[in-house]
């Protein structure tokens, strides 16, 4: 029997477009609640957020944005999020999702590679002065004609062409609701919506590019697994810039309706404890370090979380016994774990609700609906038998178009029409998909995807650094951690904080290593080739990560 499995579908795909899908919702649910952002102490129904969502469109189209357009979002979890995200949608724009930890080479990298012509962003966020490094970037990058300023202070970046959110929604005045009908009229299902950007192995951070159809019908079926309905409240600490949250999360919701519901601008335990138990959530997502979080605080048995019923933990490998934990102190008896990546839109296979415990918790589950999955042999790509390694494949509705402007990587990544995943995974007899390894050397740090070469490129500019080699090593929290192995120049003193200093100033946080080891010379083929898992190894035995080296994952 062939490692191939194809998700059995009773529902048809959709062809709807996210405008379309939203109207549909208010028709069916106008007055039902369809979002509570409880730091910014709003609560919405899908009538109230239609209405912002076309607004915002019209203040789009007072602006000049013609369909195609790039326009960035950089913020943490807000509404204004959400209404850009449907108004862009709208107006036929594209979305450029700006990850809020990035620094400013990052940030010009993205808006240069995909050409946005607008940036709405807050001033900053924790230590990141964002209108500081948006103005740095307009100065590398042409394309860049505005900035429109979100947050409740309303303060102007200082760019003549900039302006704030509450004068673009003014502007809207100057365009009918008529106008952005007209201009959705024109949208199709495959039109591109999306672009979220991934580190590349190359250092350079690659656009996958997506669609309505690629969005929307996997955030309507991942809500259909989970048994959503208008009675749900779904707990939403997961950031929306990556899929997980504007997919899952958002268009989850938007699907079934569901209610969304933000904890705060960013994840915290407390803050997401008591929104499940106060808003009574019947889901929960999140990536293993935030359930992790959750469960070791002190205060977590100070709330009541007997609402929950279900939820998704994705992102990074979950540990079994992280896993058993929310099913049993979380209440949460219908947890699930989804795998999948951003070029997948976001999830391909899935646990079951119905699924025994044992299936729930100890693999990443079977293909879900309109899915294909195989486990490649490596040089054929052809399914291998059942049980035995091999690439994990994804195929069907939910794969993107491409990698935006880089056909190169888009033919390196998708063939025949299957996406690659670099994850090493077997099938077993039911179809249940365990990832066991990954062919490319990426490191998933709490649900973050993490290239070594990237941060390598930058320590190698210190000018005291001959070479580098990083790593990703076990960790109990974030499931991996980045330990960055470094030859100094001769006669060069170096320290561990003086690297991460280094990073620190030119990556974000969550790319900065964790472990600086000094070393001589690195483990090598003898056709000169870095041995990267015995530079592992090295770093678990060094550290005395043995523990955490033994940790059994889904």
């Amino acid at each position: 029997m062939i490692s191939y499995e194809c998700g059995i579908a009773d529902v048809p795909l959709s062809s709807d477009t996210i405008g379309g899908a939203l109207r549909q919702r208010v028709a069916a649910s106008g007055g039902r609640l369809a979002l509570v952002s409880r730091h910014q102490g709003l609560r919405l129904t899908w009538s109230d957020l239609a209405e912002r969502s076309v607004v915002v469109a019209r203040g789009l189209l007072a602006l000049g944005v013609e369909p195609g357009d790039r326009v960035g979002i950089w913020a943490p979890t807000r509404v204004e999020w959400t209404d850009l995200q449907f108004g862009t949608a709208m107006v036929g724009a594209i979305l450029v999702n700006i990850n809020p930890a990035y620094r400013a080479g990052e940030l010009s990298y993205a808006v240069s590679k995909s050409g946005v012509r607008i940036v709405a962003a807050v001033a900053g966020f924790r230590d990141a002065d964002y209108f500081g490094m948006l103005q740095e970037t307009r100065e590398r990058c042409p394309s860049l004609e505005r900035v429109v300023a979100i947050g409740t202070d309303e303060t102007r970046t200082g760019g003549d062409s900039d302006l704030t959110w509450a004068e673009m929604l003014e502007m809207a005045a100057g365009v009918s609701a008529g106008e952005v009908e007209a201009r959705e009229r024109k949208c199709g299902a495959d039109d591109p919506i999306n672009i979220q950007f991934t580190s590349g192995t190359t250092g350079s951070p690659k656009g996958a590019t997506l669609t309505h159809r690629n969005v929307l019908n996997n955030g309507a079926i991942v809500g259909r697994q989970l048994g959503y309905t208008e009675d749900d409240a779904v707990c939403i600490p997961v950031p929306l810039y990556h899929c997980f949250g504007m997919g899952l999360g958002n268009l989850g919701c938007l699907a079934t309706g569901a209610t969304m519901i933000y904890p705060a601008e960013a994840f915290d335990p407390i803050d997401t404890l008591g929104a499940i138990a106060e808003e009574r959530c019947t889901s929960i997502y999140g990536v293993p370090t935030m359930f992790i979080a959750m469960l070791s605080h002190p205060r977590f048995h100070e709330f009541d979380l007997t609402s929950l019923r279900t939820g998704i933990m994705a992102g990074a490998p979950c540990p079994i016994e992280i896993m058993r934990r929310v099913v049993d102190e979380m209440h949460a008896s219908d947890m699930t774990i989804a795998y999948g990546m951003t070029e997948t839109s976001p999830a391909s296979t899935m646990t079951r609700i119905d699924d025994s415990l044992e299936v729930r918790t100890s693999t990443i589950g079977s293909a879900l609906p309109h899915t294909e999955i195989k486990i490649a042999d490596l040089t054929t790509l052809d399914p291998v038998v059942r049980g035995e390694k091999g690439e994990i494949c994804t195929r069907g509705y939910l794969v993107m178009p491409g990698y935006w402007d880089d056909a190169d990587a888009t033919r390196e990544a998708i063939v025949d029409g299957w996406m690659r995943t670099g994850d090493l995974g077997t099938m077993d007899a039911a179809g249940n998909v365990n990832v066991v390894g990954r062919l490319k050397d990426m490191v998933i740090r709490g649900g973050e995807n993490i290239y070594p070469r990237e941060i390598e490129e930058i320590i190698f500019t210190h000018p005291s650094v001959e070479s580098v080699q990083v790593v990703g090593v076990p960790d109990e929290r974030f499931g991996e951690e980045l330990a960055a192995f470094v030859i100094s120049v001769p006669g060069a003193e170096l320290s561990a904080e003086e690297i991460c200093d280094f990073c620190r100033r030119r990556l974000a946080r969550f790319k900065v290593p964790r472990y600086v080891l000094a070393v001589d010379e690195f483990p090598m083929t003898v056709t000169g080739k870095i041995q990267k898992f015995v530079l592992r190894q090295q770093a678990v035995t060094a550290l005395g990560l043995e523990a955490a080296d033994t940790i059994a994952t889904a």
